[in-house]
């Protein structure tokens, strides 16, 4: 029951919470200059919560830490009770539950509490408000927002609470994310068009989303020499330099390769379909599949490069009898032992997610026609391997104006 005119105490409702990834909390405009702080705009007295911004520390994945944040109220009015909303990414999570708070999960997989705290604070009063997190073992990059509304009221799923209200903490746990390049092979004759896919595969234990940095992690994949990227995927762009240069096209000799939400969950596959004609007169040659960022940085949080390129083959019939003769790119058309183990992951329509993991609609046309009458199916005969979705698509408003701020870096992953 909500207790009026009292002293200041510590609210008996304690908070359980964790923390939120990739999250920019939108600036919302201050009162103006010649308003008096905690009046309203006609003039009426008026609380004033300020939220006080947790320790931006380095998480430990099975740890829950038991922090706190100040609520002050600066205004002229006193805040007789307010609601308290905390949003936390996937790989936290609350380490309890509360009576006094609703608890609920959107369809990104983040989770949120609305706490009400029923303590009145007069005007320079402040209050200590608990915010407990529970790190789960696939954290790696984290924040979670958290506050009120100016005047106590609820800031709604989004954030809509003024910059001294509400807040967002990045926090970045003390773990690493194992990204697998998965290659293929196929067998063609020159002049025919074949399929070859590439794959991107999240061994974990780290969960990834990065919405806004050159380190959003990609598949780079280079085209095998002697054949024509005839019908591309769209959710690969041509490479140039140390960027994407455009949109899904046909006929360019690198792409690069990622999904829109830049989500990779523990296990996932993103998969990617070219259909390539092979040149008259090519032998058997070889492409790659290479792990590195949307700009050509290798991931800080990838701590194994030993899998990190995968041979994308093409063995051309009638010209060495299969056996690699100088493609150029000196690999062998046998598959590669992360391509067999992963093969699974890369013909299976499941494995490929949604439909911007098949290939695009750019094919040239007389190239197309030609792929339907000559096309050979690749040949590695394996089976399928689910390609586990991040739950829904996230978009910037579905995020509620979660996204991850990061600096920009721009420079050519270096070879290795």
């Amino acid at each position: 029951m909500r207790q009026r005119q009292r002293q200041p105490r510590r609210p008996s409702t304690s908070l359980r919470t964790a923390a939120v990834l990739a999250a920019a909390v939108p600036v919302l405009a201050l009162a103006p200059a010649v308003q008096a702080s905690g009046d309203s705009a006609d003039g009426h007295a008026q609380p004033d919560l300020v939220v006080s911004e947790l320790p931006a520390v380095t998480l430990q994945p099975g740890e829950v830490r038991h922090d706190t944040v100040t609520v002050t109220n600066n205004g002229t009015a006193p805040a007789d009770g307010f609601l308290f909303r905390i949003r936390l990414t996937r790989g936290l999570a609350f380490p309890g539950s509360d009576s006094g708070c609703t608890y609920s999960t959107a369809s990104d997989q983040e989770h949120q509490a609305l706490c009400r705290l029923d303590v009145t604070l007069q005007p320079g009063a402040s209050t200590t408000v608990p915010v407990p997190i529970k790190v789960l073992s696939k954290a790696l990059m984290e924040a979670v927002e958290y506050g009120t509304g100016a005047t106590g009221a609820d800031p709604g799923a989004s954030g809509g609470g003024s910059a001294e209200s509400y807040h967002q903490t990045l926090l970045k746990a003390d773990n690493s994310a194992d990204f697998v390049a998965v290659g293929d092979q196929a067998w063609a004759h020159p002049g025919r068009t074949v399929t070859l896919r590439a794959s991107l595969r999240n061994a974990g234990p780290g969960w990834v989303r990065i919405n806004d940095s050159d380190d959003q992690p990609a598949l780079m994949v280079t085209v095998p020499p002697g054949t024509v990227a005839v019908r591309v995927p769209s959710d690969c762009q041509p490479f140039d330099i140390d960027g994407p240069s455009g949109p899904s096209q046909p006929g360019k000799p690198v792409y690069v390769c990622y999904p829109s939400d830049h989500t990779f969950e523990v296990g996932s596959v993103h998969s990617y379909t070219f259909q390539l004609k092979v040149n008259r007169g090519t032998p058997t040659t070889s492409g790659e599949a290479k792990v590195t960022s949307v700009y050509g940085i290798h991931p800080d949080f990838d701590h194994n490069a030993a899998n990190d390129k995968a041979a994308l083959t093409v063995s051309v019939h009638g010209h060495g009898h299969g056996h690699a003769q100088g493609s150029g790119s000196g690999a062998s058309p046998t598959p590669t032992p992360e391509a067999k183990a992963g093969a699974a992951g890369t013909h299976s329509p499941a494995a490929a997610g949604s439909g911007r993991d098949q290939a695009g609609d750019h094919a040239d046309t007389a190239l197309a026609a030609d792929s339907a009458a000559d096309a050979t199916p690749a040949g590695n005969g394996t089976g399928a391997t689910p390609y586990v979705a991040a739950a829904g698509a996230l978009t910037a408003a579905g995020l509620g104006g979660l996204a991850f701020l990061a600096v920009r870096r721009r420079r050519r992953e270096g070879s290795s």
